[in-house]
């Protein structure tokens, strides 16, 4: 299915500094003395990442294995939290719930789309971002499993022009954790994948993002996110600045998550 894409943001402004500052380059954040490049582009995970709508599949799913008469625990829900929605259908029917995996996934989706239409529960921080990136010139795309009539629903509400293209999961052959949702997604911005940071919530798309080459920053929010070679990791996007993105950019690795004992 052709994706359709919609304006990409251009650098009309220039760029906001760490420091609130403004650099004569859209394309470079200030940090200290030094300067760093921004990404070529961000490319954004929607559920978690972007918006809090973990609570409104979880309760969809429940809803629905509960009307076949079976069990579903909080536990449980977290178990799909970042799958493709054919691997979650395929786990709701192992639960009991006795119906295709397209009617399945039809009435998570539009459970979920209903929500997102009647109200936004965007992360903290990432409205924000959002507007600083697209001051700053850098494109985003949104790279999700859910379905685009999800997407549509958010992008609606979204601060225009933010998302230069979107990458749905009816929308790619191979889901995450496989690279293809991340390199379809800079293809369609026209950017090579290593050039891009991502942001990423879940295993199944930090696997995702890190196989397709691109920088990635594990969010914590639902679900741990373990360190590994290459991977930053953040517990909001509140504490993520232009700055920041031009260090992981470049190859830094940031951690800012509280070592476990």
């Amino acid at each position: 299915m052709p994706v359709p894409l919609l304006p990409v943001p251009t650098a009309a402004d220039p760029a906001r500094t760490a420091s609130g500052s403004r650099s004569a380059d859209p394309l470079v954040a200030t940090v200290g003395p030094e300067t760093s490049a921004l990404p070529a582009a961000v490319l954004w995970d929607m559920d978690g990442t972007l918006v809090d709508t973990e609570p409104y599949w979880i309760a969809a799913e429940m809803e629905l294995v509960e009307a076949h008469g079976g069990v579903w625990t909080h536990e449980d829900a977290l178990g799909l939290v970042g799958n493709a929605l054919l691997e979650s259908a395929e786990i709701l029917q192992a639960h009991g719930v006795d119906l295709g995996a397209t009617e399945i996934i039809d009435f998570l989706v539009r459970r979920v789309a209903e929500a997102v239409t009647l109200s936004v529960p965007w992360q903290p921080g990432a409205l924000e971002l959002l507007t600083d990136l697209a001051t700053a010139g850098v494109p985003c795309a949104l790279v999700t499993m859910s379905y685009r009539m999800l997407t549509d629903a958010l992008v609606a509400a979204s601060p225009a022009n933010a998302f230069g293209a979107i990458v749905a999961g009816d929308e790619v052959t191979f889901g995450k954790p496989h690279p293809e949702p991340f390199l379809r997604a800079a293809a369609l911005l026209g950017v090579e994948v290593r050039d891009c940071v991502a942001l990423e919530d879940s295993p199944p798309g930090i696997a995702s993002a890190l196989a397709s080459g691109a920088r990635t920053i594990g969010i914590e929010v639902m679900v741990p996110v373990p360190p590994q070679p290459g991977l930053s990791r953040i517990g909001s996007l509140t504490t993520l600045t232009l700055a920041d993105l031009g260090r992981v950019a470049s190859g830094q690795t940031l951690d800012r998550l509280t070592p476990t004992a």
